[in-house]
């Protein structure tokens, strides 16, 4: 059975000037770079009801109640999406689930600028946990 959101969202991506490194309508997967917020290899699965977009970031170390106090705190400020971790615990990706449903093109944006908001701000701390 065919998505009906697949084409929609791939529309999207692409007038949001997305690069689309991989689509695979099967699996209601895409792929993404955006190198001007940062963002690459983003996945975004598609499959109603839900859309989830999840960005690797780094891989931690060794668990540190520090580095995940300050990641818990930080998910306060981002407006959407949160950093989550891996089945492995060490794996730091950004997460965020959105409705599939009444997605419209605004909130897509809306999800985007805030992981690159981010990655801007944040990154020298990001990258100081990686160590």
């Amino acid at each position: 059975m065919t998505n009906p959101y697949f084409a929609t969202i791939k529309s999207y991506l692409l007038e949001l000037g997305f690069d689309i490194c991989h689509a695979d309508e099967q699996e209601n997967v895409f792929v993404v770079d955006k190198p001007e917020l940062a963002i690459k290899n983003l996945v975004i699965g598609c499959g109603a009801p839900l859309l989830i977009m999840e960005q690797y970031l780094l891989d931690l170390p060794a668990p540190s109640l520090e580095v995940y106090q300050r990641l818990l705190q930080k998910n306060r400020d981002i407006i959407h999406g949160a950093f989550a971790l891996d089945d492995t615990g060490r794996r730091l990706i950004f997460r965020d689930t959105l409705q599939i449903e009444t997605l419209d093109l605004a909130e897509l944006e809306a999800c985007f600028n805030s992981l690159g908001l981010l990655l801007s701000e944040f990154s020298e701390e990001l990258i100081s946990f990686s160590k």
